[in-house]
């Protein structure tokens, strides 16, 4: 399970090197490969394979020949990528990758529980909820 947050740099050849309580909560650690995916709001998703599989299982899943379902695969598959964790902890991200999630060389990695997001810093904090007090009240109305 990854979470909490973390301020990283990307290096100028596009290498990121993930902080060090996320690399050792992921299951392949070392060497494994990664998808990288285009995702909401301008972040990039980062999966261990064990996840991805099962996202990938789900959107297999659906029915080629429903154009709405159809779009949805041609589209998640079209936006995905492997990447290798090397030995020390660095991925090269896409230099598509980069440019879609406008990451420089400040980049904010979050824990999302089974995925890790790659954010721009100040994507990131139009995107998040700082406020204690809103995060309990919406705690409790989505979650009661």
């Amino acid at each position: 399970m990854f979470n909490s947050q973390y301020d990283a740099k990307l290096d100028p050849k596009g290498r990121l090197v993930l902080p060090s309580k996320i690399k050792g909560a992921i299951p392949e650690a070392n060497g494994t490969t990664l998808m990288l995916r285009m995702a909401e709001n301008r972040c990039l998703a980062l999966y261990p394979m064990v996840e991805y599989k099962k996202l990938e299982s789900q959107i297999k899943s659906l029915n080629i020949n429903n154009a709405e379902q159809r779009l949805l695969q041609r589209s998640f598959f079209s936006s995905i990528v492997e990447v290798e964790l090397d030995s020390t902890g660095r991925l090269l991200i896409p230099k598509l990758y980069q440019t879609y999630a406008s990451l420089d060389k400040d980049v904010v990695v979050v824990g999302m529980g089974v995925r890790i997001e790659l954010w721009n810093p100040s994507k990131y904090l139009e995107n998040v909820i700082l406020d204690p007090e809103v995060i309990s009240a919406q705690m409790e109305k989505l979650l009661s």
